[in-house]
């Protein structure tokens, strides 16, 4: 009896287990392809979306590879650039913020300790928006949707926080290991994204 778990089987044939694994296994690949196209350092928002709908076309079993990946991220960068561009500008403010703490300024620990909130609470906003990117969607708007989504459910975007906290554990570790795992914190917004429309 216990082993039935293990001897089920999904709807194209194959073993629950070996579903799972395939599915880790295309986290991975993702990873290192969002890797890629975020090497133009503005271009992140725009490879976390096609890498999250390549995991969302993979866990629907639909068609889709690199090519598919390269399509949407040519698209999605057309007006995503912009939204990474200003996550960078979030980011220096914040820098600014926590040397302004460090300098001993009045009040400056609690400057700087809501400066590195506001940035975790947009870089998790970020990564919803691209979680439920499509082509036709406008980035702006989306960035908007996912921010109220990322306060009206803290417990999808502290899962999202915890998918972070191991790309930064694995980079401490073994840097090379954090390149795939960004496959796992696309896989984990897209999780959330699904868990907040279907509750």
């Amino acid at each position: 009896m216990a082993e039935a778990p293990m001897k089920a089987r999904t709807a194209r044939g194959e073993s629950v287990f070996a579903e799972r694994f395939g599915v880790f296994a295309e986290c991975l690949l993702t990873g290192v392809w969002i890797g890629v196209a975020s090497l133009g350092v503005v271009t992140w928002p725009a490879a976390f979306a096609a890498g999250a709908r390549h995991l969302r076309r993979r866990t629907a079993h639909e068609g889709g590879g690199l090519r598919e990946f390269v399509a949407d991220f040519r698209i999605a960068v057309r007006r995503g650039w912009l939204v990474g561009l200003a996550g960078w500008a979030v980011a220096a403010a914040v820098r600014v913020d926590v040397q302004a703490a460090r300098a001993g300024i009045p009040g400056g620990p609690l400057v700087g300790a809501i400066g590195l909130c506001a940035l975790i609470g947009a870089v998790v906003a970020l990564l919803r928006a691209a979680a439920s990117w499509t082509p036709d969607a406008g980035w702006w708007a989306l960035v908007a949707d996912a921010g109220r989504r990322t306060v009206l459910d803290p417990a999808g975007s502290f899962l999202i926080i915890g998918g972070l906290a191991v790309v930064a554990v694995s980079a401490w570790f073994a840097a090379p290991l954090a390149v795939p795992v960004l496959g796992a914190v696309a896989a984990a917004a897209v999780a959330v994204e699904e868990r907040y429309r279907h509750r």
